[in-house]
């Protein structure tokens, strides 16, 4: 029997694409926070996101990840509404 030749820790197919979406979410909120006007806000909306993201940082159900990237990009949509309703 041959050994295998990824190391012990190596991800699955489907946790390294839930990782990348998890990835993708975070850019992609903290690039629509720098949009925010208000410099205090942005602040709070910066700590905001790197706090939940590393509260969440040691999750490894599968579910419950996929339910916090779909919370995830709730909280994004909602965000980039507000900010094209204020230019508006």
């Amino acid at each position: 029997m041959a050994a295998s030749r990824l190391p012990p820790a190596a991800l699955t197919l489907k946790q390294f694409l839930q990782r990348q979406k998890v990835l993708c979410l975070y850019r992609t909120l903290l690039r629509t926070i720098r949009l925010v006007p208000n410099e205090a806000d942005r602040q709070y909306l910066t700590s905001w996101a790197r706090d939940e993201f590393k509260r969440n940082r040691g999750a490894k159900e599968e579910d419950a990840i996929r339910m916090m990237v779909s919370q995830g990009n709730l909280h994004l949509q909602e965000l980039q509404r507000t900010l094209q309703l204020a230019k508006s």
